[in-house]
């Protein structure tokens, strides 16, 4: 186990953090808010331990295997969560830290559950850290670090395999870092053009940073207390749109831009996007009649589509009065998710699409049980070790959403209320239905049941096998 590469890779995590605080001291300087000692105490604070952790860490080699990019990973976001958590507690602005705790880590694993019930009488400093940590987190922390730090015989692929979210992970180029920078210049990119469409309509530029930047990373904290449901039409449509597209693999835009449209509109492009346009249909056909009009039906129920199943989490109507119909679609979507090596959360349609056709294997098997079978997707065979990974993953995901379920439970709530916020939390996705719906929050749990939500977050952004590697004998065995 290289230790010493653990300690060198979290002392530059610290200190990106403090770097990223920037956002919030710029803010909190412009409106001239106290809680600019606040933020430049913790960034300082970041940075520090940050520069003297990577140095008295610094690895004679910085090859590493499986195993230490696996704990990189979950100790990187513990680690990132709880320091992203000082500013509220210090700013007494979520003075309880396991609530503070909550909703840092809400806002780097993309989630956008809140304990929250007044976000507006909060500082704008503080808005603004919240809606960073969504970008910060969204692409993923340390395919960002990547780009900065070089490991010798591409051994970060290790890292990037744990933190990237989805079955299997590709490098777009030879070289890690480069894949790095061009999805991180994507990201960007993308983020800075949404944010000049809002600008350009009803949104001020404090309001226009904040979605931009909650957008991209699908988490979905807003700065007004019913989201995107004040904002003008046009707004709503600019970030449906590119709701979806960031649910997209952005390995997809990078083939888009080099001219390969066949292999950029793969079968998870295609699932995506005809699941999307089926659950539209059936929610507006559902709840038309609760609109004044066809229009404004369909636009709500386009945006809901697309803020579950890119698991952003915003809102702009209370989706948990619709008809049962339009819920229990709100439900599946809510845990099938969008697309893998997007930065949304859920169970992925690439693994929906390997474990049909595994099933698809196994009964033509039970026909022909001579007959040699294999798994192909867009034409190309899946390897063993990806179906068996998405078999595991499947298994594990049942479990955490049933125990998480259950532990819920002690609260007293009804069993909807339990089991979509397990289901919202496991899946990143943000609000829930009954007591969690869009227009209400999780204070309504103890503490013990946000532990429990906190666990189900981390293990859902870092797809279940980081963390659960933290609680496994082997792990720790030289």
């Amino acid at each position: 186990m290289n230790y010493r590469m653990v300690g060198y890779v979290l002392g530059m995590l610290l200190m990106f953090e403090g770097i990223f605080m920037a956002a919030p001291i710029l803010t909190a300087a412009i409106y001239g808010e106290s809680e600019l000692s606040v933020f430049i105490g913790v960034a300082l604070f970041c940075i520090g331990i940050g520069i003297l952790t990577s140095k008295l860490c610094r690895p004679k080699t910085k090859t590493m295997f499986a195993r230490e990019g696996y704990l990189i990973v979950a100790f990187s976001w513990i680690l990132l969560s709880i320091c992203g958590a000082l500013p509220f507690v210090i700013s007494g602005a979520i003075p309880s830290f396991i609530d503070a705790l909550f909703e840092s880590v809400s806002g780097f694993t993309t989630t956008g559950a809140t304990i929250l019930g007044d976000v507006e009488s909060l500082p704008k400093s503080i808005l603004m850290w919240r809606s960073f940590t969504h970008w910060f987190g969204g692409m993923g922390v340390l395919v960002f670090i990547m780009a900065f730090i070089p490991l010798s015989g591409g051994q970060n692929m290790y890292i990037m395999k744990a933190e990237s979210p989805g079955p299997s992970v590709g490098k777009l180029v030879p070289r890690i870092k480069t894949t790095a920078l061009i999805l991180y210049s994507m990201y960007l990119a993308l983020t800075v053009l949404e944010f000049i469409l809002l600008a350009a309509g009803d949104m001020n530029i404090f309001e226009a940073i904040n979605t931009a930047v909650a957008t991209a990373g699908t988490g979905g904290f807003g700065v007004k207390n019913n989201s995107i449901g004040g904002f003008s039409s046009y707004t709503q449509i600019v970030v449906t749109v590119f709701m979806f597209l960031f649910s997209v693999n952005f390995t997809s835009f990078y083939l888009l831009l080099r001219g390969k449209f066949k292999e950029a509109l793969n079968s998870e492009i295609k699932v995506f996007f005809g699941l999307s346009i089926l659950a539209s249909v059936i929610i507006f056909l559902n709840t038309r009649s609760l609109y004044s009009g066809n229009a404004e039906a369909l636009k709500h129920s386009v945006f809901t589509v697309g803020t579950i199943m890119s698991t952003t989490g915003f809102s702009t109507v209370d989706f948990n009065a619709w008809p049962e119909v339009s819920r229990s679609v709100i439900l599946l979507l809510m845990l099938i998710g969008a697309c893998a090596g997007s930065t949304c959360g859920g169970f992925k349609i690439s693994r929906i699409i390997i474990l049909f056709q595994s099933m698809i294997k196994e009964l033509q098997i039970l026909i022909h049980p001579r007959q040699v079978k294999k798994i192909k997707v867009d034409g190309r065979q899946v390897e063993h070790e990806i179906v068996r990974s998405v078999h595991v993953f499947l298994i594990c995901y049942v479990l955490i959403l049933i125990i998480s379920t259950f532990l819920l439970s002690f609260d007293g709530h009804d069993l909807i209320t339990n089991f979509t916020a397990a289901s919202t939390t496991l899946n990143n996705v943000g609000p829930g239905l009954e007591m969690v719906g869009p227009i209400s929050n999780f204070s309504v749990f103890s503490t013990s049941s946000k532990i429990v939500l906190i666990f189900d977050m981390l293990v859902g952004r870092l797809e279940i096998f980081p963390i659960l590697l933290l609680f496994t004998p082997s792990t720790w065995k030289k």
